[in-house]
């Protein structure tokens, strides 16, 4: 039985988007970290290692992933980072305020994070835009 062509695009591009992913979130989870051992302040931390990894994750996300090269797809990559940022924001405040420490409760918000993160990425940022 053959599968769709179209089927099998979107899970190469799953499995493209996962090892790209955890190149990503291992280079965002070290820089969370070391921004958090220097600060001692989560939040500040999240948003630096966010602000430090938009344009590497743009490229390879965009590129590898999305087959996008347009540079017009930025603003609104930045925006979606804008959105999953706010969702990690609100659970690393939740899981601190119950207790986990700071590393560990990143380490579980990417859990529910990087999903979001794809689908952000795959249904609005580069949507229908490869080139």
């Amino acid at each position: 039985m053959t599968q769709l062509p179209i089927k099998n695009a979107e899970a190469r591009r799953i499995g493209r988007f996962l090892v790209v992913g955890v190149l990503n979130t291992a280079v965002g989870y070290v820089l969370y970290a070391a921004f958090y051992l220097l600060s001692g302040a989560p939040r500040l931390s999240l948003i630096l290692a966010t602000a430090v990894g938009v344009i590497f994750n743009f490229f390879s996300t965009g590129r590898i992933v999305f087959a996008n090269r347009r540079a017009a797809a930025f603003p609104s990559f930045v925006a979606g980072y804008a959105l999953t940022l706010g969702l990690n924001i609100v659970l690393l405040d939740v899981m601190i305020r119950f207790g986990l420490h700071p590393l560990w409760a990143q380490l579980c918000a990417l859990i529910i994070v990087v999903p979001v993160s794809y689908g952000i990425n795959a249904f609005l940022v580069f949507s229908g835009k490869r080139s």
